[in-house]
């Protein structure tokens, strides 16, 4: 989990979950995308997080997924002004859509409008759903103790009991240990095994945080640098810069005349 306060925010009005939800996107972002559906809001879902939780990617990769998930409509970093009892304070949290949203919804979504119309951005169709995080999690048991391989079909019977322990603890790593520590010498039904630790061990529903805040404003982040900006200065959810093209405007906080010496300078080298 995230501080108090920061981490995934669902975005709202989501679609119910379906198996093709993410299957649009690549394998790896698929992959990701789903881990990061099925976790609780104010988990961490940081580059460096989402690495230590899915051994087969590092922290690069997550990365690059991430700013992805951003260009296809399924992500933005929020920064958000709020008032607690503590006083009031800007916290980042990264907003995330099962469903990819255009532009536009994002955009009334910054203002504050928490319920604009979905208008699911365009995106190509793919051939074949993704695998989840549960399934994945279920059929590496056989490569962690060759007593407990699991066939297909066993993975698909059992996924919804994995995805149920993963949307309460959201290591893959944690799961798979309490189904592979302290088996017996021969385990002659894998698959019956692992249903009932499933069951018995499952974790217990996480406590919400008490939470007394009210947002006052939001501005959006650069998925990739953090750089703060209205919709409109952050197609996709990056900045110019990120984007790859000339940033040609100061950002917040900078003295427009250094800014500006900056450029002309800038300028200089060019020509030279």
């Amino acid at each position: 989990m995230a501080n108090p306060g920061y981490g995934k925010r669902g975005a709202p009005r989501q679609s119910p979950r379906r198996a093709d939800d993410f299957a649009h996107l690549p394998r790896r972002e698929a992959v990701i995308a789903a881990y990061i559906d099925r976790l609780p809001d104010g988990a961490a879902i940081d580059a460096k997080t989402l690495a230590k939780c899915l051994p087969d990617y590092g922290q690069m990769a997550c990365a690059t997924a991430l700013r992805r998930l951003s260009e296809a409509g399924h992500l933005r970093r929020v920064r958000e002004h709020l008032i607690t009892e503590d006083g009031a304070r800007w916290v980042t949290r990264t907003f995330f859509s099962r469903m990819a949203r255009g532009e536009d919804w994002w955009a009334a979504f910054v203002r504050g409008d928490d319920a604009p119309e979905p208008r699911p951005a365009a995106v190509p169709t793919a051939a074949a759903p993704a695998r989840t995080p549960a399934y994945d999690a279920l059929a590496s048991l056989g490569r962690t103790d060759p007593r407990m391989t699991l066939s297909a079909a066993d993975c698909a019977r059992l996924e919804p009991l994995a995805a149920a322990w993963l949307a309460r603890d959201a290591d893959p790593a944690r799961l798979v240990r309490a189904l592979t520590s302290g088996l017996p010498v021969q385990v002659h039904s894998p698959a019956a095994l692992a249903r009932t630790r499933l069951e018995a061990k499952l974790p217990p529903e996480p406590v919400p945080e008490p939470r007394a805040e009210i947002t006052i404003s939001r501005l959006l982040e650069c998925t990739d640098c953090g750089r703060p900006g209205p919709p409109t200065a952050l197609p996709g959810g990056l900045c110019r810069p990120c984007r790859g093209e000339a940033d040609l405007a100061p950002p917040g906080g900078i003295d427009v005349h250094a800014w500006a010496e900056r450029l002309r300078a800038a300028a200089r080298d060019a020509k030279g």
